[in-house]
């Protein structure tokens, strides 16, 4: 068994829209980026190349490659999943929390976990999504980005 963290953050700007584990959210600003800046998968996908000691998303999907400009994240999760599975390593659970002053998000969690849970190709059972706030501290706290900082448990299929 290996456990990997990993940690995203973005801005918030106008004229985006906001997806947080492949799913839209109703809001006025999305976050910037180079993909759909999908922290929440951003962040899984680092916990799970970590654990498995693969390197970092940005050495698997470097922002400015043309392939990768406005990509859904959860086809980059796939792609890591498919990844871990192929160097024989499974997913045993992902546990992941959303540091966000607005717009409120638990009506999302469900989809979000279900989401999620589909492209890892584990039961939504596996997978915990949080949200909470910086409670009005720092660049989370001013609304000017969300964080997510997530966990994830592998198994070695050889074992």
């Amino acid at each position: 068994m290996r456990i990997g963290i990993g940690f995203d953050a973005h801005s918030l700007t106008p004229g985006r829209r906001l997806v947080l584990g492949g799913v839209d959210i109703p809001f006025a600003k999305g976050l910037s980026g180079w993909s759909d800046a999908d922290v929440l998968t951003h962040a899984i996908i680092d916990a799970l190349l970590g654990a498995a000691a693969l390197g970092d998303i940005g050495s698997h999907f470097p922002p400015g490659e043309p392939q990768y400009k406005d990509i859904s994240s959860l086809v980059l999760l796939k792609r890591v999943r498919e990844e871990l599975a192929e160097s024989g390593w499974q997913i045993e659970n992902v546990d992941a929390t959303i540091v966000a002053e607005q717009p409120k998000l638990g009506d999302f969690i469900d989809r979000m976990r279900q989401q999620l849970s589909q492209i890892l190709g584990i039961a939504p059972s596996q997978v915990s999504v949080k949200a909470s706030t910086s409670a009005q501290l720092g660049f989370v706290g001013r609304g000017e980005g969300i964080a997510v900082w997530a966990v994830a448990m592998i198994a070695s299929v050889s074992d």
